[in-house]
């Protein structure tokens, strides 16, 4: 009886266009997976590794599973993308993001260019802007990080640190902005830093520049930019359970619609101008649509969780009966929210990119005047997104 492994024409397939396979025997394909979304140039797949789904894109310099056999299932690989072993899904990582060996990184989950994570780390419905490092043990999910402007200079989160994103009632309407989007993308922004052993509860929203020391976990927004925090241990309480109170509700939904408004902007972002730079690229508009799935995805459940969380409430107030009565048309003003970018900032992305400038690079070198025009292009879209929620509910006087 001959045994075959499964999928070793693909192997063999991609060994013809270049692909280094050093045992391809142990190399598992699905049938789905399309060959031609896979680079012949300087991608190296390592013994024991998974390739699955029929969205997956794999660039050029690749590599995967080069400490532990790596898992990668309908996600979408820039160029130079070093995932070093674990398990990979519906995630999508751009030029030079890396993770090492136990990385468990679910759907939803962007990690833009250089963003990058030690051992053991775990996301799911996590975004990253480049540079973005985190250490190891990590559990990270729900959440958008920005700030740093180079690998030498980058926003940190030290091992073992916590997202905590699911509260005793099963509630995940705890979605935390650490940074935000229309000064994050620019590039320009001091760096966050996490201190290692320690968590956060969310939803929070923090400046940029924030300081969190070890050991500690952070509760509250941190509203202003360059904050050292030292937050104190909690009061000892004993008291009766009362599930369901949401005695912040206010605060609560406020956080959810700061966070959909920024993906709001990020969306717009990504189709007015890193679309430039992505339709220059091996395999971009692949990357790109991944990118936008994603986003979208992210959407659905920051709002699934909002109408879960909404649907546990009882009339007891004006605003909570508010919400309830208007949660339809509150859902259709958390929609998508897009503006034209600055003409200038397209045609001058259109052009470097089309020259084979870097995306990094030409965002590096936006002048102050183009740079305000950025933030205020982006800020007006979260800006608007919020005061459309605020008039919808206006008696739960949110505050963004």
């Amino acid at each position: 009886m001959e045994l075959t492994p499964r999928g070793l024409d693909k192997v063999e397939a991609l060994i013809a266009k270049g692909v280094r396979v050093p045992n391809p025997w142990t190399v598992d394909i699905d049938e789905d997976v399309d060959v031609e979304r896979i680079s012949g140039s300087n991608v190296v797949i390592h013994p024991g590794c998974r390739i699955r789904g029929s969205r997956t894109v794999i660039s050029s310099g690749c590599v995967l599973g080069a400490e532990t056999p790596m898992t990668v299932q309908n996600c979408q690989l820039g160029a130079g993308v070093r995932l070093a072993g674990g398990y990979a899904e519906g995630a999508v990582f751009l030029d030079g993001a890396s993770m090492g060996s136990g990385a468990h990184i679910r759907p939803g989950t962007i990690l833009e260019e250089q963003a990058n994570g030690a051992h053991t780390v775990g996301l799911k419905q996590t975004i990253l802007f480049p540079f973005v490092t985190l250490g190891s043990l990590i559990n990270f999910c729900d959440l958008l990080m920005a700030g740093g402007t180079s690998r030498q200079d980058h926003s940190e989160v030290g091992s073992s640190y916590i997202h905590f994103n699911f509260t005793p009632d099963g509630d995940k309407t705890t979605a935390s902005l650490f940074g935000d989007v229309p000064r994050g993308v620019l590039l320009d922004q001091p760096p966050i830093f996490l201190g290692g052993q320690g968590g956060t509860v969310g939803p929070v929203a923090t400046g940029f520049g924030t300081v969190v020391g070890a050991g500690s976990v952070l509760r509250d927004d941190v509203a202003e930019d360059g904050q050292l925090v030292l937050p104190a241990s909690p009061q000892e309480v004993y008291r009766p359970v009362a599930p369901a109170s949401y005695h912040r509700l206010s605060r609560i939904i406020s956080k959810n619609v700061s966070y959909l408004a920024n993906l709001s902007a990020l969306e717009s972002w990504y189709r007015q101008i890193r679309r430039l730079f992505f339709a220059q690229r091996e395999s971009g508009p692949l990357i790109l649509a991944g990118a936008l799935v994603n986003l979208t995805d992210i959407r659905a459940e920051r709002i699934k969780r909002l109408r879960t969380l909404v649907g546990r409430l009882k009339p007891s107030d004006e605003g909570r009966a508010q919400l309830i009565e208007r949660l339809d048309h509150l859902i259709e003003a958390l929609g998508v929210v897009d503006g034209p970018a600055p003409a200038e900032l397209v045609r001058l992305c259109g052009a470097a990119a089309g020259n084979g400038r870097q995306y990094l690079d030409v965002i590096g070198e936006l002048s102050p005047e183009q740079r305000i025009g950025v933030s205020e292009w982006l800020g007006g879209i979260v800006e608007t997104q919020q005061q459309n929620v605020a008039e919808m509910v206006p008696a739960l006087e949110l505050r963004f």
